[in-house]
């Protein structure tokens, strides 16, 4: 493995794990009202579509990024279906 693979690697390892203090705080609050569906949405299907390109081009730092990337949002879209009637009320009760 060369240079620009290690750095593949590492960007992937930072970009990848920004969604891990979202999913965990999403996980001990068990709300998600404030997380946008849309743009959970929007960014996996493009980290599919990245995961596919990664997988073209046989780039294992892409496609090991990609889909660890997928995990963690897919993980906050289930959240955020999940919890959506917890917040609903939540912010019924609130108003």
């Amino acid at each position: 493995m060369n240079l620009i693979s290690y750095a593949g690697f590492f960007a992937g390892i930072l970009t990848s794990g920004a969604a891990i203090p979202q999913v965990l705080q999403t996980y001990r609050t068990k709300h998600a009202r404030d997380l946008s569906m849309s743009q959970l949405v929007l960014l996996t299907l493009g980290m599919m579509l990245w995961l596919i390109y990664g997988i073209s081009l046989n780039d294992l730092p892409l496609i090991c990024a990609n889909v660890f990337s997928i995990v963690c949002y897919t993980a906050l879209i289930a959240m955020k279906l999940r919890y959506a009637r917890r917040d609903a009320a939540a912010c019924v009760s609130t108003d």
